[in-house]
């Protein structure tokens, strides 16, 4: 038998249905007999079987037929709404209207688990459990630590001491006592008045990373958290019920205040909250729907949830992520386009990078040996020019190793702090359960991620700088042998000189991001958080940035690809030609002017799948293997 959550009004009904051939109609009806009899007011709706109404999914406005058979287009567990004749489509639920409802992507329910300890998390699986594709459980020893933590501060309670977060007023209030019976209160009203923020919601895939850190760190044993409401976090995580948290409002100290404070909001059931089959509704109906209940604050628990650095620590792992994916492939794309203006393979020598031995230099290095001409992969427009007169390239060409390298570089070092972070207690205050002692500290600063994620920022942006120059190469008949705009019949077409437009002006707003936000500081509490980091912003503009930079690179990928077109009949080699292969599958090549922006967005894509480094992958490791020290 299946069942199926209905919204009738203001009210959440399971309806069960035990034959699938039964209609929408039925169902329909069903849920208003159930909503009447459990309704004191029946007398309002009337007679169920006069009633008017439609069948709506609660996600998106598809309407459903009331003829269509339950089992050909529900599955079980979906969420429906009724909207009665005269009720208008319920939009309320919709924080910015109709349209936002369609930004957010379907996630699917995962059957694997990352066990959570508070300190192995990577960067990687934090960004694989924003997508939806893990669940969450404790891992064994956390358990003991969390119960220990929670003892002290449960002592201390019952002993009345007085201990800053648990029994005192926050901030410029630590200093006022609070009694005994309004402890809960004080838990409840840190939540209320800290849930401040303001702009677009996160993403389910954001406020799923974000849910997920603060878990871990909570894991870690040094919050004062109690183990139940640790466990009912866990289970609006795996339920995908996330909370209504706006990307803006934090100042990175003391901690993401306001985004972690909408998060706990709505685990608490109040304001709005997302989950994949109800869409966005009031968070305890969403919460009562899954089967879960709100979480009711205990001593200090309100403000172990919203002191830390996730905000800018989980989005700053997705700009990690994603860096690391586009600079892999900056090289390739940078390969072909070398190829494609008749470059020269010489710079790329071995020898010449021992001398300046940076890690990320060598390593760009290698992987355009393993792509461009050799003795593993032979490529025909190569040996067309082999005894050319040409000296040397230009520094787009000649320099790739030395700064797509030292972007490389940088994305490991802010790699290492954001794990180190991620796995860090950023609570205030510490609850150090061993030595019986509750600590107040500065851990909360957001300073590290900040510096690491404006750093972050200048570094890969220059992905997209020498990336343009190289598309400026390519257009411009000046600097190469392609014709102008890489079109035929210039002047009646305009060919790539407009594209060349864009990613100079994606470069251009680069440069205005790259501005570090956490040189500033603004001092609020009234002056006792005197210093904040600016943190969140550094965070979400580097997210921005790395966008741009895919952005530019996919520009790049077309023009090369394009290029390659007026090369023909030679051929690159085969990594190189198979990434042809991969782009012309969903990009024709561009015989007159035509509508260019979705051939941009489909690169992009290609991009942020990592397609383009999946392609090569097996044919740089063979050209290793080749090459490989006997």
């Amino acid at each position: 038998m299946l069942s199926f959550t209905v919204r009738v009004k203001d009210e959440w009904l399971t309806v069960p249905c035990k034959d699938l051939s039964y209609n929408i109609q039925w169902l329909g009806r069903e849920a208003l007999r159930r909503y009447t009899k459990a309704k004191a007011d029946v007398g309002v709706l009337g007679c169920v079987e006069d009633m008017t109404f439609l069948v709506k999914r609660c996600q998106g406005p598809s309407l459903l037929d009331s003829n269509d058979a339950i089992g050909d287009v529900l599955q079980d567990k979906d969420f429906i709404q009724i909207v009665l004749l005269g009720e208008a489509l319920n939009t309320k639920f919709l924080p910015f209207g109709p349209e936002i409802l369609f930004i957010f992507a379907q996630l699917f329910l995962p059957i694997q688990y990352v066990y959570l300890d508070g300190n192995s998390l990577t960067t990687q699986q934090l960004v694989q459990l924003g997508k939806g594709t893990y669940k969450i459980k404790l891992a064994t020893d956390v358990e003991r630590r969390v119960n220990k933590s929670r003892d002290l501060v449960e002592k201390i309670v019952k002993e009345g001491q007085v201990v800053y977060g648990i029994n005192t007023g926050f901030g410029k209030f630590a200093r006022t006592v609070i009694a005994p019976d309004k402890l809960v209160e004080l838990q409840e009203n840190i939540i209320h008045s800290t849930a401040v923020g303001v702009g677009k919601p996160l993403s389910p895939e954001r406020c799923r990373m974000l849910l997920a850190l603060r878990i871990n760190v909570l894991a870690k044993g040094y919050s004062g958290i109690s183990l139940e409401t640790l466990n009912q976090m866990i289970q609006a995580f795996n339920a995908s019920c996330l909370s209504f948290v706006p990307e803006k409002g934090t100042v990175g100290a003391s901690g993401d205040l306001a985004p972690l404070a909408h998060l706990a909001l709505g685990l608490m059931g109040e304001g709005k909250m997302w989950s994949p089959k109800s869409g966005w509704a009031d968070a305890k109906d969403v919460l009562q729907a899954h089967g879960l209940h709100p979480i009711s604050l205990k001593p200090k628990e309100g403000l172990s949830l919203i002191n830390g650095t996730q905000m800018i620590t989980s989005l700053g792992a997705e700009a990690v992520e994603r860096a690391v994916a586009i600079a892999r492939q900056a090289d390739i794309i940078a390969a072909l386009t070398l190829e494609v203006l008749t470059g020269s393979t010489r710079a790329f020598d071995s020898d010449v990078h021992k001398l300046r031995p940076h890690q990320g230099q060598v390593d760009v290095a290698a992987r355009l040996r393993s792509l461009l001409d050799s003795d593993v992969h032979a490529s025909e427009i190569a040996g067309s020019h082999r005894l050319c007169d040409r000296v040397q390239d230009a520094y787009t060409l000649r320099c790739c190793p030395q700064v797509h390298g030292v972007v490389n570089d940088t994305i490991a070092f802010v790699k290492n702090i954001l794990v180190t972070e991620m796995n860090s207690v950023t609570d205030n205050p510490i609850v150090f359960a061993e030595r019986g002692e509750i600590i107040s500290g500065g851990n909360f600063h957001g300073e590290y991620p900040a510096k690491a994620l404006d750093y972050l920022a200048i570094g890969v942006h220059e992905l997209a700088s020498i990336s343009e120059r190289r598309i400026e190469r390519l257009c411009n008949p000046s600097l190469s042998d392609l014709p102008a705009f890489l079109v035929k019949d210039g002047g009646l077409n305009c060919g790539f000189m407009v594209v060349h437009c864009t990613a100079a002006a994606l470069v251009s707003e680069n440069k205005v991001l790259c501005h570090p936000s956490s040189v500033d500081s603004l001092s609020t509490s009234a002056a006792t958080e005197d210093h904040v980091s600016m943190g969140g912003w550094a965070a979400r503009k580097a997210l921005r940035v790395i966008e741009h930079v895919e952005q530019v690179l996919a520009i790049e990928l077309l023009a090369a690809c394009q290029g390659l077109e007026f090369v023909r009949p030679l051929h690159t080699t085969q990594p190189l030609e198979r990434v042809y292969q991969l782009v012309r599958s969903l990009v024709k090549p561009l015989v007159k002017d035509r509508f260019m922006a979705p051939d941009i967005a489909i690169v992009h894509k290609l991009l942020t799948e990592e397609q383009v480094w999946q392609t090569v992958q097996p044919y740089m490791q063979l050209y290793k293997l080749a090459h490989a020290p006997e």
